[in-house]
């Protein structure tokens, strides 16, 4: 499990289709040496099992296979050498839950409409992002609450349409991937899994019994 809290960011050093499951290579300073062959990483918010870690100096890296539903669901095979990505290690059982519950496991691809400063020309300003979704996500998104782009656990501040309003602060924009995309980028989207539970009930469809509004009232 994440929290969408992203750790650091690192550089995609290769894709590789192969005839099996394709290969990422991403430079990780920083993760690279805390990772075990086999553990979990979360890269742009996919959830991948680390291969191939090399974390001597000057030269850290690890790798991923990619199976078909990944390829399919996420960005990953999209992206080119140099293309950054957010990287977060798994939560570790009793550590501070900040974020919220994610999973890793995408959803679908989003598509980014806009990333516009507030106050363009401040040094420290915050930004709205727009993202526009898959309709068949849309019934699991509610103002205000949490929805994960890009590995990064947000909050809703609107939702117009297929399309969602995302209030992001200055440290968000600069210590992750966001100020590298642009408009018409592919965004990886993880809805909340608490609004997956309760069926999507917060915008008027019918669901478990619980809906969103009630999980938001309760502290969830």
């Amino acid at each position: 499990m994440f929290t969408g809290l992203v750790e650091s960011t690192g550089e995609v050093l290769l894709f590789e289709q192969r005839e099996g499951a394709a290969r990422l290579v991403v430079g990780a300073p920083g993760i690279a040496g805390r990772l075990r062959e086999g553990d979990s990483v979360s890269v742009s918010g996919v959830c991948l099992t680390a291969l191939g870690i090399e974390a001597e100096r000057g030269r850290q890296l690890f790798a991923a296979d990619l199976a078909e539903e990944t390829i399919a669901r996420t960005t990953l095979s999209r992206l080119k050498a140099g293309a950054v990505v957010n990287l977060e290690l798994p939560t570790q059982a009793g550590a501070p839950l900040g974020g919220h519950v994610v999973q890793g496991h995408v959803d679908g691809v989003g598509t980014l409409v806009a990333l516009d400063p507030v106050r363009p020309g401040a040094e420290d300003t915050d930004w709205v992002l727009r993202i526009r979704l898959p309709r068949e996500l849309m019934r699991y998104v509610v103002e205000k609450g949490s929805i994960t782009a890009e590995g990064i656990s947000l909050t809703v501040a609107g939702v117009s349409g297929d399309e969602v309003k995302i209030a992001i602060i200055p440290h968000t924009y600069e210590a992750t991937n966001l100020h590298t995309l642009a408009v018409g980028d592919g965004v990886n989207i993880e809805v909340d899994v608490l609004a997956k539970y309760a069926g999507g009930r917060g915008r008027g469809e019918e669901g478990s019994g619980v809906t969103v509004e009630y999980l938001l009232a309760n502290g969830y």
